[in-house]
Formats: structure tokens, sequence, C-alpha cells
């Protein structure tokens, strides 16, 4: 049986667990404390973060990597396109998405009120770019529900919790979010204090 190792509010784990969710599959969440590990994680993972996915003799770290996995082992619901240059497309998305999106993640949670508006201002800017796509199609690779749906779920459910505000542009974008928030499996993929940050 697959082992997610998981941080109870990590958006990376989240998007783990949507995975794991979605393909329907059996597997165990282990929750972390990341304010305090255990030596276990440490074993697995040298650098001591999570997500960290055990499967008998493979450990896997990196929510990309895991996710493209669980999708290659376990293809049904398929989030990756079977295209391969399409394939290489929702990639250079998701580079894109920890770039331009997933990165100034830490200065939110730094706390330093400079930092934390600077970032709050650049996923704001980067999240309102994606508007357009929400005019022709129903999710970001199309009208199917991907990959790139899943990795971006984390952080469109924490907005509020980070204290970003979207412009009146962005409605179609949160129509979206609240698409990938009402599928069946979502709410379970979800820990008690993710709940907590959405009212």
């Amino acid at each position: 049986m697959m082992r997610l190792y998981s941080g109870t509010v990590d958006p990376y784990s989240h998007r783990c667990r949507i995975v794991l969710f979605e393909k329907g599959m059996d597997f165990e969440v282990i929750d972390v404390d990341l304010t305090n590990k255990t030596e276990d994680l440490a074993i697995l993972n040298p650098y001591g973060e999570v997500p960290v996915l055990v499967e008998r003799d493979l450990v896997l770290s990196e929510a990309n990597i895991i996710n493209e996995y669980i999708d290659e082992r376990f293809p049904h619901p398929q989030l990756m396109p079977a295209d391969p240059v399409m394939r290489a497309r929702a990639r250079l998305y998701l580079y894109n998405f920890e770039k331009d999106l997933f990165s100034h993640i830490k200065d939110i949670e730094s706390g330093e009120d400079e930092r934390v508006e600077r970032a709050r201002k650049v996923i704001r800017d980067n999240l309102t770019q994606l508007v357009p796509i929400f005019s022709k199609q129903n999710y970001l690779m199309g009208d199917e529900y991907s990959m790139l749906d899943v990795a971006i779920t984390p952080l469109l459910w924490r907005l509020g919790h980070y204290g970003i505000e979207l412009p009146n542009q962005a409605a179609p974008l949160l129509k979206y979010a609240e698409r990938l928030f009402s599928r069946p499996m979502y709410a379970e993929a979800m820990t008690p204090s993710e709940k907590a940050m959405r009212k």
C-alpha cells in the first residue's frame, strides 16, 4: 500500500492527496507535524520536507514527481495528457506555477509585512493573467480536468487565508475555483485544518 507523508496545511501535500483521492486508490496518509518532524521523515527525505510517497522500496519527494508517478502507475482517470506535446506543455505550465505562484507562498507565510504584500501582489497579478482562459474552456487544459487543475487548487483554496483579494475581472477564475472545490472527492482530500481555512 502507498503511504503519503503529508503536512496538514502544506499546499504541496494537498496536491498529492487530491490526486490519490481522484484515483480512488488504496493508500494511507501519515500526517506530519512540520514543527516537530519525526525521525522517519528525516530518513526518508534528507531535506525534511513533505510530501513524501513510499511504496515498497520506492521513496519519492516533490509533489509534481509524486503526482506524475501516481498518474502513470494508475492511469484511470488520466490526469496528464497522453500526447507527448501536450504533456510537455503541461509540465511547462506546472514549472511556471512553481515560479510564478507557489514560490511566493513562503514570503506570505514569513509574516514580514513588506514581503507579504509584495508576494500577495505577484500572486494576484499572475492569477489574474489566467482569467481569459476560462472564457473559452472549463479547465486549464480544455474541458477535461487535469494535473494543472490539481496543482493550482490548493492555492485557490487558500486565497482568503493568505489575504489575496482578486480584482472584479477575475470572476471567471473564482467560478472555476468553485468548480474545482465541488468535485466529488475534493472534500475528502482535505485535512480539518485546511477545511478551516475557508469559512
